[in-house]
């Protein structure tokens, strides 16, 4: 039984400064703009050998005119469904507000156990501000410092007090982690929530509605993983303000945790150079890729269209040509589950091991058939392949002169291996050593 912690309050009462601060990670975007925060966010803490998730909410407003606002309190709405306790943060320098009043209503009709966190009580006489809040009759109020880190024992103390289980330490070791990256407005958000079935990601057709990556975890096919849904990421000159920079980084680092990543392009703009980098990056790290053609309702078919969008994608992608395409619409529900079915093969494809004694019965007659050059007089031979422990397919050749292999001949290799053995969607690697 997993162990839930909801954090939740107005906007700029310091939330994601003590959610950052329990999972020790700089982990959601701070900013003293309001609702910077705009989904719930996840993450896991640890306090005295109890492992609990917490969730950081957007900022709850109401009143407001902001398209964003309504999306936030259903948002926060889930959050307080979804949570074993709830912490409620409130400002000790602001007093009670008439928001914090709204909110402390709709946190009573959860009936879950609630903290109230008095923040900004960096010194002992601002504590004395927090008494105020003990009018909103939910129960005991714990002044505490996010930013220093004060009074944050006693509240984690009393909270760990109502947990029904210890928790579990890693719930994600081993669950492959699949990105959804690609630009802004491609379509990612929907795909992500045409897949979860629930809102789980704010959507709005404004450029960059999704500033954080945002894992979400998903069973499909008996298979269990994690799907890591993304801001767009821009072109550099397009990232103007702070925040989008740090999405840029977020989608950068999304990609670095994922297993495999589905770039999503968009059909009626075909693929781009911004593409075509987050492909080769995810090359050099080794990832495995998948990618999908979303809005493909939109365009005008006839019967060579696909193959003629396939070609054009795969010219811009010379040389890797190895990576699985498919065309969807995240609208209509359209091939989004083969997406999702392709990356869960792929991870298969990535973590396999392939025995050295099948490696050799394959790839030595292919060798014999088709022998390296020979350079400057001296003659190639391979004697032994292995696979190699790696986080991608690195498949080794022992060889006499290691440094004489040529890059068209490497070329050949890699073709028969991936001939003979399923490595789709993942990058192989080639190592030559001296047997």
């Amino acid at each position: 039984m997993a162990n839930i912690v909801a954090i939740v309050g107005r906007p700029n009462v310091g939330k994601s400064t003590f959610f950052n601060r329990l999972i020790e990670k700089r982990q959601a975007i701070m900013d003293d703009m309001p609702g910077v925060t705009r989904d719930r966010h996840y993450g896991y803490a640890e306090w005295t050998g109890k492992y609990f998730t917490v969730i950081d909410t957007g900022g709850y407003v109401t009143g407001s005119e902001d398209k964003f606002e309504t999306e936030i309190r259903k948002q926060v709405a889930l959050a307080l469904e979804e949570a074993s306790a709830i912490i409620f943060m409130v400002d000790c320098r602001d007093g009670i507000t008439g928001f914090d009043k709204d909110f402390a209503n709709i946190i009573r009709t959860s009936k879950k156990p609630v903290f109230i966190a008095a923040n900004k009580a960096d010194t002992p006489d601002k504590s004395i501000y927090a008494a105020e809040f003990y009018e909103l009759a939910l129960g005991e109020v714990y002044p505490i410092s996010a930013e220093n880190g004060s009074g944050t024992g006693e509240l984690l103390d009393a909270l760990v007090k109502v947990f029904p289980s210890e928790g579990v330490e890693d719930p994600n070791a081993g669950i492959p982690k699949i990105s959804i990256l690609g630009r802004p407005n491609v379509g990612k958000s929907s795909l992500l929530n045409a897949l979860l079935g629930t809102e789980r990601s704010i959507v709005t057709d404004e450029a960059g509605t999704t500033r954080d990556a945002i894992h979400s975890h998903y069973k499909m096919y008996n298979q269990n993983f994690i799907l890591i849904d993304t801001a767009g990421i821009r072109k550099k000159s397009k990232v103007h303000e702070d925040v989008e920079f740090y999405s840029v980084l977020r989608s950068l680092k999304a990609l670095e945790e994922s297993d495999v990543c589905i770039v999503v392009l968009d059909a009626e703009r075909k693929m781009e150079s911004q593409d075509v980098n987050i492909i080769s990056l995810a090359e050099r790290q080794g990832k495995g890729m998948v990618i999908m053609v979303n809005k493909w309702d939109l365009v005008e078919k006839d019967s060579k269209t696909a193959e003629s969008f396939r070609k054009e994608i795969m010219e811009k992608l010379a040389p890797i040509d190895y990576i699985p395409i498919i065309f969807a619409s995240a609208l209509n529900k359209q091939r989004i589950f083969q997406v999702v079915e392709k990356a869960v093969q792929v991870y298969g494809n990535k973590t396999k091991k392939i025995p050295t004694s099948q490696l050799n019965e394959v790839m030595l007659p292919e060798i014999e058939r088709y022998p390296p050059p020979a350079i400057k007089g001296k003659f190639i031979q391979i004697k032994y392949i292995t696979q190699v422990n790696a986080r991608f397919p690195s498949i080794a050749f022992f060889c006499n002169h290691p440094q004489y292999i040529q890059p068209a001949y490497e070329r050949y290799l890699e073709n028969k291996i991936r001939e003979h053995f399923d490595f789709e969607g993942v990058p192989v690697r080639l190592i030559f050593k001296k047997k």
